[in-house]
């Protein structure tokens, strides 16, 4: 069950500091405006509260393991939200990525 908390977390996370940027991105340079980049700013700092909820305590190996979630998860935003037709390099980075998180997060640790 922790592992399932953890990984929905990580989801979570990267919703709302994916979409975050993605709002500020939009009000900046797609000219939509202050409400559009202060949804933005609102959604960035969700993303730093939800990081706090992960079961493991460690700050280093959380951010660290997030990093692979944030790169397939932009990848998957930029398919869903923007157009974005990935590579196999693309789809191999994002799913080494998610290989690492995988041992980051959820190796037995003796």
């Amino acid at each position: 069950m922790t592992v399932l908390r953890s990984i929905v977390l990580f989801a979570l996370a990267a919703v709302a500091e994916i979409g975050g940027a993605w709002l500020v991105w939009q009000g900046v340079r797609e000219h939509k405006g202050l409400l559009w980049m202060g949804a933005g700013v609102l959604a960035l700092g969700a993303y730093g509260f939800v990081a706090t909820l992960q079961p493991d305590a460690n700050f280093g190996r959380i951010l660290a393991a997030y990093g692979g979630v944030f790169v397939a998860g932009s990848l998957a935003w930029g398919v869903l939200l923007d157009g974005f037709r990935p590579d196999r390099w693309d789809l191999a980075g994002a799913a080494l990525c998610l290989v690492g998180v995988a041992v980051i997060m959820y190796a037995p640790r003796g």
